[in-house]
């Protein structure tokens, strides 16, 4: 049985089982002990040994075993080596001596307890377990009886090496426990984390009615700090004041840590000025406090009267203060603190080197971090995954991938952090491939399963538009967190699968997790992206509901949603309930009021944002510049031209798109085509605007030139540049080159043709009278015709006169959208035009029964920044009477120069002299004698109006332009006139 069971003890026993019996319920074992000197023979022998756990009597047994190695030591049941002779310290081999068995014995127990407190202290110092294990194995086996401090060695010896089973197991065999065994059992605990075990055994002490002193009560306070059990901190606290041990620094240094880890920096700040004596830890501690506080200026003030106290600066101080400058983005104090760090030699410092890394990094001087990372002289992985990690903070994506591929090169290992941030790097490069290669990086190193990693993944895959693998990711993740979740989550915000949005949210609170910022944020875009307001209230509760409603990022998140789906009134609302509202809030606000055609409410929002002395960004810029298009406002539009210039951000390409657009739609062509030829570089949305304006001055020619400069330069045209081309085509009458242009669409640049497209094909065969031709198009077409089709074919109709067509395009068109004004006025026209009034009767009686009315036409003018309105028989204007004067005088002036009105013009069955009498008040001739009246004699003359000229005020305009000698501008529903000297440059098309 003895051999049966060492055999067994010897595969894999945990050793001392069975020393004693408290700590396993085994009655017996052995303890394997080999002579010190080499044996000759092959037969040495084993001790038995069975220990009673209140005597140290042992039986002796005597078993064969297999040959032992020469060299003497001392043996455990897992063969481990342990001690030989010629390792025994501090002259032990001289109080040793040899015994028959094979073992030893002490000479001198007082000394030999003074030797096995200081090897367990070595042993602890280099975590040597399993050696410490086998030399208290022999303490017991040769009869030593430890005194207090052996006792005390043995727990700290069994609790700096992690195994507090143990430290425990030997505290309960101690006969007379005092504070300081006490004391060393709880610091073992809380040394290896475990505060609320170490609060507890505190507890258990003070039970036993044993005073503590000021080193247990400052371990204690270490546990509280860790658990952030401010309570029972406080208790120990007046427990402190009561036993008169405040004056010991550690302890107040405790109390300081407690404090600060607490968020409770103004009970820290007293305990520390209170305290007789500051030492480095409790400066250190308040310190730090600070900066996880984010409180960096405070942190700063405080290294102040640190500095003047001339305590010495250690580089865990630097280090700290450091990390303050970063997190409040404070550049001048962190280069004061590198000052200091290169004064006392410890910039290179791998410590100290990283705290500067993300300082520099989050300061933006990416640049100045590198220089410190080339100084750096061992780089390890802190240090590579800092760089990287500030690198892709500050948006250098690419630099990010290249220094994560020389960290590669250099032979490191990544970690976790590494991974998560060169894939955030590689999420915002152009390059899939790229992406996939660092998700291989991930799978080589083994940290698929991390959730940081896996979460930056999923958004990685997102940004991509890799739906299925970021879903495929997400799936295979066994803990989901909110970041989690919110990753997948921004994968639909802005695409055609922005509905899985909402159901992915639903997902996520039935499983119990509570939504986030980043998580409403990403609804509310989707909601935007769907257009569903409904949907966004319902999101918009939650808001509410998390007390949310007052954060900026969620704010903008909500007036956007608002004035995307055309509840401006709410988009306003929220708004103006914002207590802080930054560019982006502003910007979105303006974007609304500009896709709701409220540009002049825009421009004054613009005013507004620039009153607070908020700048404005490129986006606030085009936003505004495009909604000055829209109305057609030049002053407000060269207004902001000039902060455009003032900020520098003319080299934007959206801005500069935006600008040329402004111009082109304020009928200013010249400066439009001047801005363009002034960029260095261009886009192809910077050609497709100038080549549009173009072709909406009448300036085919030179759109179709640019079109050919553009394919010249390399710059590849889109499905907008084909809509300007084709239009050209069919404003110069180019049937076989629009033919050529639509082909190639598909054909040459693999484009997909869309309805747009169709369409002006449609008007380029229709404007050049082949209606056969244009109906066999329409038939053979790849998509379905829909209202835009039957529109164009019902307005080359009117071009052409064409009934029986211009019939059958109106019946579809009642049919598609029976709501639709432009269809019944343009067969009612078509009508009126060959004189057909029964049926210009029936046409207006099926509008009136669809309760659809015809839309005035009007016309305005912009005098001083002051935009002036006209309506046909208008008589609301304050100078009317002034204006009907100048109207009859230019018309007599007209008149002599040949003018004849065309009453063919009207489309009412009234009398000639009634016809005239009509046409001499059509809105846009109120607004040029207006503008003769009130603007200089020099410059042009630009009116806008809501609808298509009449042939009889275009003619009009072109003899004006002769007696007046001015250029007039007039931008109508279709495309701009620019009269001059008698011509048009639309060529007598409209």
């Amino acid at each position: 049985m003895e051999l049966d069971f060492l055999s067994v003890h010897m595969r894999n026993p945990p050793f001392l089982r069975g020393i004693f019996s408290k700590f396993y319920q085994v009655p017996r074992t052995r303890l394997i002990i080999c002579p010190n000197e080499p044996q000759l023979g092959k037969v040495p022998f084993f001790t038995s040994i069975h220990f009673n756990c209140f005597s140290c009597a042992a039986v002796v047994q005597v078993v064969e075993s297999p040959t032992v190695e020469k060299k003497p030591i001392f043996q455990d049941f897992d063969g481990c080596r342990r001690l030989s002779t010629k390792e025994l310290k501090y002259g032990a081999k001289k109080r040793l001596v040899e015994k028959g068995d094979g073992g030893f014995l002490i000479k001198d127990k007082k000394r030999g307890i003074k030797w096995y407190s200081e090897m367990l202290k070595d042993y602890a110092a280099k975590l040597c377990l399993k050696e410490g294990k086998a030399l208290h194995g022999e303490m017991i086996r040769s009869g030593v009886e430890p005194d207090s401090h052996l006792w005390v060695s043995l727990i700290n010896f069994y609790s700096k090496c992690g195994d507090l089973v143990f430290a425990e197991n030997v505290f309960d065999l101690i006969p007379s426990r005092d504070v300081v065994s006490w004391t060393a059992l709880i610091a073992g605990f809380i040394v290896q984390g475990y505060g609320s075990k170490g609060i507890c055994l505190f507890c258990d002490m003070r039970g036993e009615d044993i005073r503590p002193n000021e080193f247990t009560l400052a371990t204690v306070l270490k546990g509280c700090s860790m658990c952030l059990d401010l309570e029972f901190g406080k208790q120990l606290h007046a427990v402190v004041v009561k036993g008169a041990v405040f004056s010991d620094v550690y302890v107040g240094s405790a109390l300081v840590d407690l404090y600060a880890k607490c968020c409770e920096l103004e009970s820290a700040v007293k305990v520390f000025f209170s305290m007789p004596e500051q030492n480095s830890v409790s400066w250190n501690v308040l310190l730090n406090g600070y900066v996880q506080a984010g409180q960096g200026e405070e942190a700063l003030k405080l290294f102040s009267k640190m500095s003047d106290s001339e305590m010495r600066f250690s580089n865990y101080t630097l280090s700290t203060i450091l990390k303050g400058c970063a997190n409040s983005v404070n550049l001048k104090a962190g280069q004061v603190i590198h000052s200091i760090l290169v004064k006392i030699g410890s910039e290179i410092d791998d410590f100290t080197s990283c705290s500067l890394l993300d300082m520099y990094n989050k300061c933006g001087l990416q640049d100045d971090a590198l220089k410190v990372f080339l100084r750096t002289k061992n780089h390890d992985i802190v240090a590579w995954t800092a760089m990287i990690s500030g690198l892709d903070q500050q948006g250098q994506k690419r630099e990010a991938i290249q220094l994560f591929c020389l960290m590669m090169h250099s032979g490191l290992r990544p970690n976790q952090f590494t991974l998560a941030s060169v894939v955030s790097a590689a999420s915002d490069s152009v390059d899939l491939r790229c992406c996939k290669s660092i998700h291989a990086c991930v799978y080589k190193f083994g940290f698929d399963s991390e959730e940081c990693v896996s979460n930056a993944l999923i958004a990685m895959y997102m940004k991509f538009g890799s739906v299925l693998d970021g879903y495929r990711i997400f799936s295979s993740l066994s803990n989901r967190d909110i970041i989690s979740w919110n990753s997948l989550l921004s994968g639909f915000n802005d695409n055609e699968a922005s509905y899985e949005g909402p159901k992915i949210f639903r997902q996520l609170l039935v499983e119990g997790l509570r939504p986030n910022i980043y998580t409403l944020i990403s609804n509310l875009r989707s909601c935007a992206s769907l257009l569903d307001a409904s949907l966004g209230k319902q999101v918009h509760s939650h808001v509410v509901k998390a007390n949310l409603g007052g954060n900026i990022y969620i704010g903008t998140a909500l007036v956007d949603m608002y004035a995307k789906c055309g509840k401006l009134d709410d988009a306003e609302l929220i708004f103006y309930r914002l207590s802080e509202k930054d560019v982006f809030t502003w910007t979105v606000v303006i974007s609304g009021y500009v896709q709701s055609d409220q540009g002049e409410k825009a421009f004054r929002c613009f005013n507004q944002m620039q009153r607070e002395s908020i700048k404005p960004n490129e986006f606030t810029l085009a936003s505004c510049l495009k909604g000055c298009s829209r109305i057609a406002s030049l002053d407000n539009g060269r207004q902001l031209h000039s902060v455009v210039m003032k900020s520098g951000q003319f080299s934007d390409m959206y801005v500069a798109s935006a600008l040329i657009d402004m111009y082109a739609k304020s009928g200013c062509i010249k400066d439009a085509e001047s801005l363009f030829q002034s960029m260095e570089s261009s886009d192809t949305v910077l050609w497709n605007t100038i080549i549009y304006a173009y072709s909406q001055h009448g300036l085919d020619e030179k759109a179709l030139k640019t079109f050919r400069t553009m394919l010249s330069e390399g710059i590849l045209p889109d499905g907008i540049t084909f809509i300007a081309v084709l239009s050209a085509c069919s404003h110069l009458g180019l049937v076989k080159e629009g033919r050529e242009h639509f082909d190639s669409i598909k054909n040459v640049f693999g484009i997909t043709p869309s309805i747009e497209h169709y369409a002006c094909m449609v008007d380029i065969l229709g404007r050049a009278g082949k209606f056969t031709e244009m109906e066999h198009f329409i038939e053979g077409m790849a998509l379905a015709p829909d209202a835009l089709i039957w529109e164009t074919v019902l307005g080359v109709c009117k071009a052409h006169g064409n009934v029986e067509l211009a019939e059958k395009a109106a019946n579809i068109l009642f049919e598609i959208d029976p709501k639709a004004e432009s269809s019944y006025i343009l067969l009612s026209n078509i009508y009126a035009s060959k004189g057909k009034w029964a049926d210009v009767s029936t046409v207006r009686a099926l509008m009136s029964r669809q309760g659809v009315k015809k839309e005035p036409g009007c016309s305005w003018i912009e005098i001083d920044n002051q935009v002036h309105v006209f309506l046909s028989q208008d008589a609301s204007h304050p100078r009317l009477k002034d204006i009907h004067k100048k109207l009859e005088e230019l018309a007599s002036r007209i008149t002599a120069a040949g003018y004849i009105p065309n009453t063919n013009y009207v489309l009412h069955n009234v009398s000639d002299k009634e016809k005239i009498g009509n046409l001499s008040h059509h809105s846009e001739r109120l607004a040029l004698a207006f503008a003769l009246m009130s603007s200089s004699r020099n410059s042009t003359i630009r009116i806008f109006k809501n609808l298509c000229i009449c042939g009889d005020c275009h003619e009009f305009m072109k003899l004006a332009s002769i007696v007046t000698n001015r250029e007039i501008v007039i931008r109508d529903i279709n495309r701009f006139h620019h009269f001059s000297h008698g011509t048009c440059s639309c060529k007598d098309y409209w």
